[in-house]
């Protein structure tokens, strides 16, 4: 039993809240003899769910098993007890084993499934991805990744202006895999298609994408006005202008809006250099670039750092933070009825911050990951 915390429930905060663990849930009412601590003045969030994430602690989701519970446990760490593991463009037969890989690992429940950023995307919008694997989204090879991931496919990001680009949207949306556009240089008419299309994504809005023009207004407009939309955000003071940020979130309302990290291998390291699928890459003061060209690839964001900012640097509520955090991802996923909020019967999934919002405890399936460290 957890006593004395801002409790955020779906419904509102609760001052001085209780929540009760029992068996890996969260119940209604402590068992008999359960611990009591008191974390009075601490806030109690849902654990957060990343949806689009390459890496972190050094090691990437393009690696081996080792590494990518490296990475899976460096983020749990900052307070992700659900995460996506995205892969960037790479050789298809490549993409495919890893795909088989990663399946493995979601069936064990130690990721929440896959997410292929690429090959799918736009050579003109590529960002940190290799422009010679890069190639038109062709439902059979689009087809062939989603059965590679045996059933733990959960989005595929493509830029549906290429040819085979709406016939592969339409695709995922028969085979529930969520349709994110994204890396795109799709106009404002183009995206409209594919939204009528099924998709339902946008992968990390602004970045990788044309921008709004008052004569063009191009995806970005389309994906915000859409109610079938969601929309990822990256929090990091780096990917996007406070203004960018906040426009988003007030134009979608804080139910369309998920925040991710897009991290990489550094995230929870620090500066240096590393890879990204077959890409060096250079951290310098906690940004990722690419050494040849110098774009932005990736973040070294986790999402308690994430939360911090949202509330005290861009002024959100805390129950709109969670909502981008926790709920909203969730849902999208499909496992809103077992994660993504405090509520009796779900998963035990739960962060504890300070009042300055800092991580102090993670919990995930009632163990705790870090145990809070209390007077």
């Amino acid at each position: 039993m957890l006593t004395g915390a801002h409790v955020v429930l779906p419904t509102g905060t609760v001052p001085n809240g209780r929540l009760a663990v029992d068996g890996g849930r969260i119940t209604d009412a402590a068992p008999a003899g359960a611990r009591v601590v008191d974390v009075t003045g601490h806030w109690l969030v849902p654990g957060f769910v990343d949806i689009h994430n390459h890496g972190g602690g050094g090691a990437s989701f393009s690696g081996g098993a080792d590494e990518i519970l490296t990475a899976v446990r460096t983020h749990r760490r900052h307070g992700t007890t659900t995460l996506v593991a995205s892969l960037v463009t790479d050789e298809m037969d490549l993409l495919v084993r890893r795909a088989g890989l990663l399946s493995e690992l979601a069936e064990q429940g130690e990721i929440a499934g896959i997410h292929f950023e690429g090959p799918f995307i736009s050579p003109c919008r590529k960002g940190a991805h290799s422009e010679e694997l890069l190639r038109d989204p062709d439902p059979a090879e689009v087809r062939k990744l989603i059965d590679a991931a045996r059933g733990t496919a959960k989005m595929v990001t493509l830029a549906a202006e290429l040819p085979g680009g709406i016939d592969s949207v339409r695709l995922l949306a028969e085979h529930g895999v969520i349709a994110a556009i994204g890396h795109t240089d799709a106009g404002y008419e183009q995206t409209v298609e594919a939204i009528d299309a099924g998709a339902t994504v946008a992968t990390h809005l602004f970045n990788a994408m044309p921008a709004l023009n008052h004569r063009a207004p191009g995806p970005i407009a389309a994906l915000l006005e859409d109610e079938r939309v969601t929309v990822e955000l990256i929090d990091d003071g780096t990917h996007l202008h406070p203004a960018a940020l906040q426009l988003a979130f007030h134009h979608a309302g804080a139910d369309r809006v998920a925040f991710i990290t897009d991290a990489m291998d550094a995230a929870g390291i620090g500066d240096g250099r590393y890879l990204l699928g077959p890409l060096e890459v250079e951290v310098s003061e906690g940004v990722a670039r690419l050494v040849d060209g110098g774009s932005i690839a990736g973040s070294t964001l986790t999402l308690d750092r994430a939360f911090q900012r949202a509330v005290t640097v861009d002024k959100l509520s805390v129950e709109d933070a969670v909502k981008a955090l926790s709920a909203n991802p969730a849902r999208l996923l499909g496992l809103d009825d077992r994660i993504g909020s405090l509520e009796p019967g779900k998963d035990a999934d739960l962060v504890l911050l300070d009042a300055d919002f800092r991580l102090k405890g993670v919990m995930r399936r009632g163990e705790w990951v870090v145990a809070p460290q209390l007077p």
